[in-house]
């Protein structure tokens, strides 16, 4: 890590059809003027909503504010391209999200943060917040265990060195030596360049008072997309390289498939079939319900729902990335190439 006392910052944001979040977002990131030396990239990927003119609005009265296109238009891309076309000046990269709103002093602290723990990464805690009355019963559930699964990053008690977590900071030298993101899979890049990152001998340090507050998806449907996209990513980055799943990672492929050999058992054994979902459901929801009544919030009750819809979405995709590695291998002993493979792309030829 450069060890300059004043280095010059690039908060890298992408963003896409982004008009409800994106301006309160940069505003709660912008350095107090005279504190940092920054930048401040939009990565916009062809927006059809009003995100273009918000930012032109914003860079307007702040010239560090720049708008870049991003024609690949994933989250990936626009990180790697941002990388590429910072001022030569940037030795740090600040990945920021438009659904989040930021601490005071978060872009120095993840800056400092990042000088002293010698690292190469730093990641923040998330804690969920909603608007909507479904966003808070979401937000609910990723904040808790049941939703979570104990996921260090969801905790702001902690700090200390990990092999993963919510991205904020990086080594912008460190980020492109490594390739950048792996744009070869759309999802779960963060985890996946963790692993090359890690397996270079570089620190990942999670910096538990730097907690960020997210805004969740606004609907179930848009829960359940987001959720099997995680799961679809995950299980890549574990075939990619060859890594053992955790348990909280298990356990939704577990209920899933009892689930579906409970309904398959049904007409054979009977009603009696259906009691492991019954309980699993019955306990989501009863969780909901307490969370509901310990913080006198009506629409918590739908907490158990959305964590349903978290655990089923995603093992969905992850069993479905796993199908497509099994039929990979299958077509590739034919000399064919099948779907999701897991074959070179931009980034995933750089060495780790």
């Amino acid at each position: 890590m450069n060890s300059s006392s004043t280095p010059f910052v690039s908060i890298v944001m992408p963003a896409l059809n982004e008009e409800k979040y994106i301006a309160a977002s940069i505003g709660s990131l912008l350095p107090v003027d005279g504190t940092l030396d920054y930048e401040l990239l939009v990565m916009e990927g062809g927006s059809t909503d009003q995100t273009r003119s918000i930012v032109e609005q914003l860079a307007a009265t702040n010239p560090r504010i720049k708008l870049l296109h991003n024609p690949r238009r994933i989250q990936s891309a626009a990180i790697n391209i941002a990388a590429e076309r910072c001022d030569p000046k940037s030795n740090i990269m600040v990945r920021a999200d438009c659904h989040a709103l930021y601490p005071a002093d978060f872009v120095k602290n993840c800056a400092r943060a990042l000088r002293e723990a010698n690292a190469a990464s730093v990641v923040v805690s998330m804690r969920a917040v909603g608007r909507s009355p479904i966003q808070k019963a979401i937000a609910a559930a990723q904040n808790s265990r049941i939703g979570n699964g104990g996921s260090r990053h969801r905790n702001a008690s902690f700090s200390g060195y990990v092999d993963h977590g919510h991205h904020a900071a990086f080594d912008r030298a460190v980020f492109r030596s490594l390739g950048g993101y792996d744009e070869s899979a759309p999802y779960n890049e963060d985890a996946e360049f963790d692993a090359r990152l890690t397996r270079s001998g570089r620190l990942i340090y999670l910096d538990g008072r730097l907690t960020l507050d997210y805004y969740p998806r606004e609907s179930f449907a848009s829960l359940a997309r987001q959720y099997f996209r995680h799961g679809w990513g995950r299980a890549n980055t574990l075939l990619k390289h060859a890594m053992r799943p955790r348990v909280r990672q298990v356990l939704p492929v577990v209920v899933l498939l009892m689930c579906v050999a409970s309904f398959a058992a049904w007409p054979v054994v009977g009603a009696v079939a259906l009691l492991p979902p019954a309980a699993y459901v019955g306990a989501c929801l009863a969780w909901g319900l307490l969370l509901s009544i310990r913080d006198r919030e009506p629409w918590y009750i739908l907490t158990g729902v959305a964590a349903i819809t978290m655990h089923l979405s995603w093992a969905l995709g992850f069993l479905k990335r796993f199908g497509e590695h099994g039929l990979q291998k299958t077509l590739a002993g034919f000399g064919l190439r099948g779907p999701g493979s897991l074959g070179a792309g931009r980034n995933s030829t750089h060495s780790e």
